[in-house]
């Protein structure tokens, strides 16, 4: 029942971001250039749950996102569940107890992330390589993310650490041995 809630709590709260994204980052942008949350959900529930949770629902969003926005669909799919692959291999080698630790994990997937679905954009739609224009994009980008993994992190905290409890139980000892 508890594993039901959360994933109820996880879809909604991938609306609610749709929602923001599309409507009040709008508003709110930098440059022209909006924050991605969803690297953000998706990096929370690969970091908190298991490498399979992180993974499909980095697919699963993805492929929502190609759905709703894309060109081609696969580009937001693959690059997302990357990076819900790559949350649960930082869980593994890194503590998820330090701010500083989740806001370079936060880096790390924004560059990932965003360099991936480049070389995906320009692989099979072809678009032209601007390598300034998409620097400046990925340095803003990174901005926004950083500073709303820091607003976010008691909520991305609380509630992870309940998803970890239900998920991987308390395996303290064995997770290091």
């Amino acid at each position: 029942m508890k594993k039901t809630v959360i994933h109820i709590i996880l879809i909604l709260t991938a609306l609610l971001i749709y929602y923001l994204q599309s409507n009040f980052f709008s508003w709110f942008n930098i440059a022209g250039v909006m924050p991605n949350l969803f690297v953000i959900l998706t990096l929370f529930i690969g970091l908190f749950s298991s490498r399979t949770m992180g993974t499909a629902y980095g697919v699963g969003i993805g492929l929502m996102l190609d759905f709703l926005l894309g060109n081609q669909i696969g580009i937001y799919a693959v690059t997302l569940g990357m990076i819900g692959f790559l949350a649960a291999i930082f869980d593994k080698n890194f503590s998820k107890d330090s701010r500083m630790t989740i806001m370079f994990m936060a880096l790390g997937s924004t560059i990932i992330g965003e360099v991936f679905s480049y070389l995906l954009k320009y692989i099979f739609l072809t678009t032209h390589v601007e390598i300034i224009d998409f620097i400046f994009i990925l340095i803003v980008e990174i901005i926004y993310n950083l500073l709303l993994t820091i607003i976010l992190y008691p909520l991305i905290q609380k509630f992870g650490y309940y998803i970890e409890n239900e998920y991987k139980g308390n395996k303290i000892l064995t997770r290091y041995f």
